[in-house]
């Protein structure tokens, strides 16, 4: 009896030997698997809410590629990236302002790359170079909101211009974004500079700058503040305002006659990367139809001709109001303009 109970025992030791055995097989592989994933570190401005449908959708189609992102406002990326030069982390860099990417180029850190697809693309909304050393995913643009509500109350008047918010009227009741930290808030200042020209670009800021309750580090909210009625008039870009009026906001979307300043969320390959092949990938896939299908959720204009969707508010002469926009001199003057918007409009920005 002892001698059965034993072989019994045996067996049942076995079975649960073998059992963990197979359990921690299974547990090496899925680990293996995990460990066999290259992971790209990717830089990015993109709004928050965009950027899990490109992750989701990329590493569907890429199993072993898994995306890293480092998220912050353009400003911050684009000093981030400077700054790590000499000792680059970043694999890829996607949703960062072309005028950003310009500047990178012209220190000689985007490696050139024509993602397959590329000639599917509307070719002005990439870098010129052959083959690009960055490639455009979708045009956004200065977009004044205006809160009806708040402005009925404060009796101020619709305007319909730039130079209708340096008026007397709209003391304390603007807010926008800061240059400094805010990709939009530099689109504003070098397309009043590039329209207005240098020193009636400088004197207009002068005269607004008084109107400015506040410069704040995003793009997005002086949108936001404006919806929730904080102030009235916020400067800022279409896709918060489309987001807004759809969630019931009652914001009014402006698109000033003088024209709109513009940008370009864009993708570059870093020519450091340690993962080049992996990096190019991404590319395509930004370049792709898919992707630009998932970027035509937000923005009126996008790289792929044909895959944009009419977007409430957003006029349908939107891509003609858009003023002449010099990138290369955008990123070469961009420190000088920088710092003298800082000396003369710095003590107001948020803290």
């Amino acid at each position: 009896m002892k001698q059965g109970a034993g072989f019994n025992g045996c067996k049942g030791f076995l079975k649960v030997a073998a059992r963990c055995v197979m359990a921690a097989s299974v547990m090496f592989g899925v680990a293996q698997a995990a460990q066999a994933k290259t992971q790209l570190l990717v830089y990015t401005a993109l709004e928050d809410e965009a950027m899990k449908p490109y992750k989701d959708a990329f590493e569907k189609a890429n199993p072993d590629i898994e995306i890293r992102w480092v998220r912050d406002s353009t400003g911050a990326v684009t000093a981030k990236l400077l700054a790590e030069k000499s000792n680059p982390r970043a694999d890829v860099v996607l949703g960062l302002a072309a005028s950003s990417l310009t500047l990178l180029d012209l220190q000689g850190m985007l490696m050139p790359y024509q993602p397959k697809g590329f000639d599917a693309l509307t070719r002005k909304y990439s870098d010129s170079n052959n083959p690009p050393h960055w490639v455009g995913m979708d045009v956004w643009g200065a977009t004044i909101c205006y809160n009806r509500v708040e402005a009925e109350k404060r009796h101020l008047p619709k305007p319909t211009s730039w130079e209708d918010l340096a008026k007397p009227i709209y003391k304390g009741m603007i807010v926008m974004p800061s240059p400094v930290s805010s990709g939009t808030g530099y689109l504003d200042v070098t397309s009043w500079l590039q329209t207005f020209g240098d020193e009636k670009g400088w004197q207009y800021m002068d005269a607004l700058d008084k109107n400015v309750a506040q410069y704040v580090h995003s793009g997005s909210k002086p949108c936001t503040l404006a919806g929730t009625g904080e102030f009235p008039i916020g400067i800022s870009f279409e896709f918060r305002g489309h987001e807004l009026q759809a969630q019931g906001a009652p914001i009014d979307l402006i698109f000033p006659k003088e024209g709109l300043g513009w940008d370009m969320e864009a993708t570059g390959v870093m020519k450091t990367t340690k993962h080049p092949e992996e990096a190019k990938k991404l590319a395509d896939f930004m370049a792709s139809r898919q992707a630009n299908e998932i970027t035509a959720q937000w923005w009126a204009i996008v790289a792929y001709p044909g895959v944009a969707k009419k977007l409430s508010g957003i006029p349908d002469n939107y891509s003609q109001l858009l003023v002449k926009n010099d990138f290369v001199w955008s990123a070469k003057n961009r420190q000088s303009i920088l710092d003298d918007w800082q000396k003369r409009y710095g003590s107001k920005e948020q803290k």
